[in-house]
């Protein structure tokens, strides 16, 4: 199934139905009275977030719903029935804006979770209805009320406990094979991850899932490469875990390349709990895997974790890492999409949320 975190909608709510002119005319009735039925109310434009959906790509192909009409009054007193509902299913983590894109109508962030983006019109009265003492026989009938009609941007922000973040190639990937039973793309070349991937990872007995998101390079918060779009992925998450190439050039520079793309996205990316690993020492002989994890942990101010996602080697430890800052960090009311309020608990000892 192809990924798609970003759709544009277009909705409408269903009119409510016309009030109805009618009077008695049975036989023998001399003066009949009004018995105009009311019109029905028109549907409503409703967003549920349901489970067994991890993609926006029904949206790609449909991107236009209305809801049905409310039908109109009749005579003996008949009302208009009301219109059907129009229901839009959205995995769990979407975002609803307004047209302008910046606007937040809703955040779901639970299953079953229901939120009513567009009314439906009310139904007119029938003449029925305006009969008094004063006035017997009404004339006159209320037309239904219009529906409502916008277009809105749905946004997918994948909720995961952990993030993994880091330049292309970094080993992501296959970090993420290693440890959970998800599949990405692995391939020796920059960007073979184009989508974000999700994985459930188990260790000690606790559970947790952790996000591989494409890579970063210098100046994605532009464009550049594949640009920053995929980093409201990780805005969720509790903690980071930064990979670090051994066998590039400078790990250092390679660890500040990310951390600047961080701090440019502005979404308080960079409060979150990091961890960061020195991945591939497989690959790395003693003396330049010695070199780079110094130049790391001059650059990160904390000494690195050393891991090689195809051996295996400090993997156990890394899991173990992000578990126990996950279980004693709860996630915060703004990584919720939620207005803030009360304080978050400290991180677990020995990891620190990153510096300026």
């Amino acid at each position: 199934m192809k990924f798609l975190d970003e759709a544009k909608v277009y909705i409408r709510s269903g009119d409510g139905g016309n009030g109805c002119v009618a009077f008695r005319r049975e036989k023998f009735i001399e003066f009949g009275g009004p018995n105009g039925g009311n019109g029905g109310r028109g549907g409503d434009v409703i967003i549920e977030a349901t489970d067994g959906l991890n993609t926006l790509i029904d949206y790609r192909y449909q991107q236009h719903f209305k809801a049905q009409k409310g039908g109109h009054g009749m005579g003996s007193d008949r009302h208009g029935a009301g219109g059907k509902d129009v229901v839009l299913k959205v995995p769990v983590g979407t975002q609803v804006f307004d047209e302008d894109r910046e606007t937040l109508l809703y955040d779901f962030t639970k299953l079953g979770e229901k939120f009513v983006i567009a009314k439906g019109g009310n139904g007119g009265f029938g003449n029925a209805h305006f009969k008094s003492s004063t006035n017997r026989a009404p004339r006159h009938a209320n037309p239904g009320q219009p529906g409502e009609e916008r277009w809105i941007w749905f946004r997918m922000k994948l909720i995961a406990d952990a993030g993994l973040v880091g330049l292309p190639n970094a080993g992501k990937s296959t970090f993420l094979s290693v440890v959970s039973s998800a599949k990405p793309k692995i391939a020796d070349y920059p960007f073979t991850t184009l989508h974000p991937q999700l994985g459930v990872v188990q260790i000690d007995g606790r559970e947790f899932v952790l996000a591989d998101i494409p890579g970063l390079i210098e100046g994605a918060h532009e464009g550049t490469g594949l640009g920053d779009r995929f980093l409201g992925h990780i805005e969720r998450c509790r903690v980071l875990l930064h990979l670090v190439d051994a066998t590039c050039e400078h790990a250092g520079k390679a660890y500040k390349t990310v951390r600047a793309e961080l701090e440019a996205y502005e979404h308080d990316l960079t409060d979150k709990v990091e961890i960061v690993a020195l991945n591939k020492i497989d690959a790395a002989d003693p003396d330049h895997l010695k070199e780079q994890a110094a130049r790391l942990k001059r650059a990160a101010k904390k000494t690195p974790m050393l891991v090689s996602g195809a051996t295996g080697e400090g993997v156990t430890d890394v899991l173990r890492a992000l578990a126990d800052v996950i279980s004693e960090a709860p996630v915060s009311a703004k990584a919720k999409g939620k207005p803030e309020g009360g304080d978050e608990k400290a991180p677990a000892p020995g990891w620190s949320p990153l510096s300026n």
